[in-house]
């Protein structure tokens, strides 16, 4: 089995500690880069299996950066770095969010999660497949990849499928939290999931909106998941 590839983006600030030795150490196969756009020139050569972007270590929120990744390769798994001075809930774009300081034990497992291979089923609900380990979405002939954060939220609402999913119960699942208080992140997801999954996410078939309440995906419910060997 292949090692896991990692991006690894970090400044040389001689001051911060690298993550590259201790990933590498838990044996993925790292590369590192020291810009975004060395990053999105590399995209260009080969597509990792996840993206850590360490803003701290350019004295930058990595706010441009995760979004131009995010544009580069939507269905990436992102993990931003932050310095405890910024604010987490300006980086809706990465998967995960960790501010220093923290243990590389913490980003190992946050890595893991993100990594395919947790999940090995898929779910079917109307027209909709979901494979979660690959975090692959088909909808008749068309197939998209998704944010492992989009995987989430699509199974949600698949597993309710039918039903009203309130805003705040939504994002608390997804996100992992419980703090609901903003949850304007929701809606870029949810944004970008129709992106994903409708034929024309401005005029939504599949996913509706009912305004200040919740979300609703207007298909069958779930039928049995097919499990795998």
């Amino acid at each position: 089995m292949s090692k896991p590839h990692i991006l690894l983006i970090e400044g040389k600030r001689t001051d911060h500690p690298s993550f590259a030795a201790g990933l590498t150490k838990k044996g993925y196969l790292v590369e590192s880069v020291p810009s975004g756009a060395a990053a999105l020139a590399q995209l260009d050569l080969a597509v990792p299996n996840l993206i850590v972007v360490d803003a701290s270590s350019m004295r930058t929120n990595g706010k441009r950066i995760v979004q131009a990744l995010r544009q580069k390769q939507p269905g990436l798994a992102l993990i931003l770095v932050i310095d405890s001075n910024s604010d987490p809930n300006d980086h809706y774009d990465a998967d995960v969010i960790l501010v220093l300081p923290f243990t590389m034990q913490k980003l190992i497992n946050r890595i893991r999660h993100l990594l395919p291979g947790q999940n090995n089923y898929d779910l079917v609900a109307g027209p909709i497949s979901l494979d979660v380990a690959e975090k692959r979405v088909t909808i008749g002939d068309r197939q998209a990849r998704l944010t492992p954060r989009l995987t989430i939220l699509l199974k949600i609402l698949m597993q309710h499928a039918g039903e009203v999913v309130e805003r705040k119960a939504l994002f608390s699942q997804a996100w992992e939290t419980d703090y609901t208080v903003d949850t304007r992140s929701l809606d870029v997801h949810m944004s970008w999931l129709r992106q994903a999954i409708e034929e024309n996410p401005r005029r939504p078939k599949l996913i509706l909106t009912l305004r200040g309440v919740g979300y609703r995906l207007a298909v069958e419910p779930i039928t049995k998941p097919r499990q795998r060997k």
